[in-house]
């Protein structure tokens, strides 16, 4: 009878224990694993980051005849130096020169022949003011005719200066100031045809633009005093100064990009177009931004999102990343200062899962 008694002792013992242990751990999966959060903070984002540039000249144009003829006389080479107004090349048109000596013969005709009728006209004018000498039909007959005389020398008149016009296309001059940096024909040959080589190009580069494609996380960012620093291969050792003057307004559909220019003196010549750059860029946000480690970022093939614990609970909240800061990431999305999010998410952690926090370093 004893031994029977100790033996449902013992059982009603082990049944306690057993009961005890799976409340335990009922307990401790009821409240959820222990995970390791951060509290988000706001604050002014700072960075510095390089890009690719390349110089190009402030002006260029490529230089092409607009009469078909011959080169009589080129007047500068490769590297000339050349102000503006100053002649290039001659271009030899015989059949020009020809057609402006006929058009200006026949200007000096028809003004001689004006000043004839408006003489004839005069004079019949006096002598009309006697009664009876002059009949109305001769006075307005040789009105008419002074008339026509006179619309025949405007018309001669303005083909001249047409065809003196067409004169001075013979004779090539540079637009601007600057340098020639390509020569294409020699004297002798045969300019004007279509698609041709143009004769010379020139350069102005005593004032130099660099182009920047800016990405598009960096377009809405304020660049510091709006100057920028950078080097070229040709001189790696020395840091140059630009300032920010035009932005083209719209992004490449292709980059992704913003073209930003700048400009730079160049007055020693000694940067030259066509180079590129290594451009360094200090760059802020006008207002306060979020910013976390990059672990707090999980990313699936839909989306982006970080984990926030509210009431004890996972909440996934979807977010855009902005500039990248070395060791964090600038986000964008529906969160408020001092909002909890898990340091290290990932997927497995479920929207509505019950976590135990624990503050991060």
């Amino acid at each position: 009878m004893k031994f029977i008694l100790t033996i449902q002792f013992l059982a009603f013992l082990f049944i306690s224990c057993s009961n005890e242990q799976q409340q335990e751990i009922s307990k401790n999966t009821s409240t959820g694993d222990t995970v390791k959060v951060l509290q988000l903070k706001s604050g002014k984002i700072e960075k510095q980051t390089t890009l690719p540039g390349e110089l190009i000249p402030y002006e260029q144009v490529e230089i092409h005849p607009k009469i078909a003829g011959y080169v009589k006389d080129i007047k500068v080479d490769i590297g000339s130096v050349v102000k503006k107004g100053q002649v290039i090349a001659v271009i030899d048109a015989p059949e020009i020169q020809s057609r402006l000596e006929e058009s200006d013969g026949k200007m000096q005709s028809a003004k001689a022949k004006y000043e004839s009728s408006r003489d004839t006209y005069d004079r019949i004018v006096e002598a009309s003011k006697a009664d009876g000498v002059i009949a109305a039909n001769e006075l307005q007959r040789a009105k008419n005719q002074m008339l026509a005389d006179s619309a025949d020398f405007a018309a001669s008149s303005f083909s001249s200066k047409s065809n003196k016009q067409i004169g001075n296309y013979l004779v090539i001059v540079a637009p601007f100031n600057g340098i020639i940096t390509e020569r294409n024909v020699h004297d002798g040959a045969y300019v004007g045809g279509v698609n041709e080589k143009p004769i010379v190009k020139i350069e102005d580069n005593s004032k130099l633009r660099l182009r920047v494609a800016v990405p598009e996380a960096l377009t809405s960012a304020q660049l510091k005093d709006n100057k920028i620093q950078f080097s070229t291969k040709a001189n790696p050792t020395q840091l140059f100064d630009g300032i920010l003057v035009r932005k083209s307004g719209s992004l490449d559909a292709d980059t992704r990009t913003e073209t930003w220019e700048f400009e730079i003196k160049n007055d020693k010549n000694i940067l030259k177009p066509g180079s590129f750059a290594d451009v360094k860029l200090n760059v802020s946000r006008n207002t306060p931004s979020f910013t976390v480690p990059f672990s707090v970022v999980a990313t699936t093939l839909e989306k982006k999102f970080v984990i926030k614990i509210h009431n004890n609970a996972a909440e996934w909240i979807d977010i855009t990343q902005g500039l990248n800061l070395g060791d964090k990431t600038e986000i964008f999305g529906k969160l408020t200062e001092g909002d909890t999010l898990v340091i290290k998410a990932n997927e497995e952690l479920k929207p509505g899962t019950k976590v135990i926090v624990k503050m991060g370093n």
